[in-house]
């Protein structure tokens, strides 16, 4: 129970507790993912230049072999699944950036809201505090009532039935 208690505690310290904050997160996640981009843009293009005929059959210069079609074929499906692997990389990071520019955009209208809104003083705090629990009186009050009222009126009618 206490491990549940200090894990809850500290997965709540970690969320921002502001809209301004979670901004800031935001955006720091995203230069994270577009560096992730960049770098798969990088390496794909790496992959696009290698798996070119001329530059396979330069790779594979050095390389002594009685079959060097089957080098080259093998060399190019090699290419070819890693470019395939990078390529669905990249379509993952892109599917994140366009979520974290979309939650973005959305952090920074609520921060901006959050921002416009004027902030309550201790007066008005007060003023919010009691209004609500005068409400709550209110209403168990009247509820209250409504018992007593209720069971007067049937003690009322068993006497008159009585009679």
């Amino acid at each position: 129970m206490l491990l549940l208690l200090v894990l809850g505690v500290h997965v709540s310290a970690q969320e921002p507790r502001t809209a301004a904050e979670r901004v800031e997160s935001l955006k720091a996640q995203l230069l994270d993912v577009q560096g992730k981009e960049d770098a798969l843009r990088s390496r794909l293009q790496q992959l696009d230049e290698a798996i070119k005929p001329e530059n396979i059959e330069r790779s594979l210069a050095g390389v002594g072999s009685t079959r060097p079609e089957e080098l080259r074929e093998t060399r190019r499906k090699q290419l070819s699944i890693e470019r395939d692997g990078v390529l669905a990389q990249l379509q993952t990071v892109q599917t994140s950036r366009l979520r974290l520019e979309s939650a973005l955009a959305s952090a920074e209208t609520q921060a901006y809201q959050e921002s416009a809104q004027p902030k309550p003083t201790g007066d008005t705090q007060m003023m919010v505090v009691a209004g609500g629990l005068s409400q709550r009186v209110m209403y168990g009050g009247g509820g209250l009532a409504l018992l007593v009222l209720g069971g007067a009126g049937t003690l009322l009618y068993r006497r008159t039935r009585l009679r």
